[in-house]
């Protein structure tokens, strides 16, 4: 979309944005999602997000899964406060921020609320003003979004820089992975997308799965899906969920494990162009549906 295109220029060329930022800190924003439930998503942005922090990167996780969040359940966190906290007002951004495992920085989303499931244009502009506090030098954000084709997901979605859609062998999985592609590139413009395949039996399955879909995108979309690589199917990930640990924590040479460094060495070399201040802008601006002159 012409929008899009446009404040993604306003953020690279502001030279007020640039200094802003404090040191050489930078931020890429990617989205992890899926068409599904199911299919490991959240056990990915985890993993992935270890994997990062264990080759020097400064991890920040979103859990944008308004309402419905786990990721603190899945890493065996207690946190006192979430989103609902900060976006009410009741509390402030490192406040509501909780440290996780390799020094990753988590903002939990809330369990059960469905106010969440929804974010009004009020509760947008509560987190842009907080979000635009932080201070953290912060190299990667991790959005974890919820699965479907909700509003929540399409704005989290198109906010990020890369997309990484995460799909199963499973036939629903698939047909659901294509659809949330063809809703954003249809209804927000979105036309690149990064196909991560989990839960396989071994690589040939996974490259099988991009092969379908890319047969399907060429011949009904104009996308392009580069295929990323594929997580191992490991006894491990159930093991380190039930201990409400990452696998990569608790059993590091594991075959998902191993995957997982490999699939963070992949991520760390995607360019980054944009310091934190103004990507933060960017990032809720684009929530908002704020165009280029800073209307809504």
């Amino acid at each position: 979309m012409e929008q899009a295109l446009t404040l993604r220029e306003m953020v690279n060329k502001s030279p007020t944005q640039r200094c802003t930022a404090s040191g050489n800190s930078k931020v890429k924003v990617i989205s992890v999602t899926s068409g599904k439930g199911g299919v490991g998503k959240t056990n990915v942005v985890v993993n992935l997000a270890l994997a990062l922090t264990r080759i020097g990167k400064n991890v920040l996780v979103l859990d944008a899964d308004m309402g419905l969040g786990n990721i603190d359940v899945m890493l065996g966190l207690t946190p006192e406060y979430n989103l609902h906290h900060l976006i009410n007002g009741e509390k402030g951004l490192l406040e509501v921020m909780t440290d996780g495992p390799g020094g990753m920085k988590i903002l939990p989303a809330g369990s059960g609320i469905q106010e969440l499931s929804e974010l009004a244009p009020h509760q947008k502009l509560s987190l842009l003003s907080e979000l635009d506090k932080l201070d953290h030098s912060i190299d990667v954000m991790l959005i974890d979004t919820a699965a479907g084709i909700s509003g929540n997901v399409m704005y989290f979605n198109t906010a990020a820089h890369d997309i990484i859609v995460v799909a199963s062998p499973e036939p629903t999985s698939i047909t659901d992975a294509y659809a949330v592609m063809k809703v954003l590139h249809t209804k927000y413009g979105e036309n690149r997308f990064k196909l991560l395949v989990n839960m396989v039996k071994d690589p040939a399955e996974g490259r099988e799965v991009y092969r379908k879909l890319g047969r399907v995108a060429d011949r009904f979309l104009n996308i392009s899906i580069d295929y990323i690589g594929y997580i191992l199917q490991d006894k491990h990930v159930s093991l380190s969920v039930i201990r409400q640990r990452s696998v990569l924590e608790l059993y590091p040479q594991a075959e998902a494990s191993r995957c997982f460094v490999d699939l963070a060495r992949i991520v760390s070399r995607w360019p980054v162009n944009q310091h934190i201040k103004g990507n933060i802008q960017f990032l809720w601006r684009r929530l908002m549906g704020v165009d280029a002159w800073g209307k809504i």
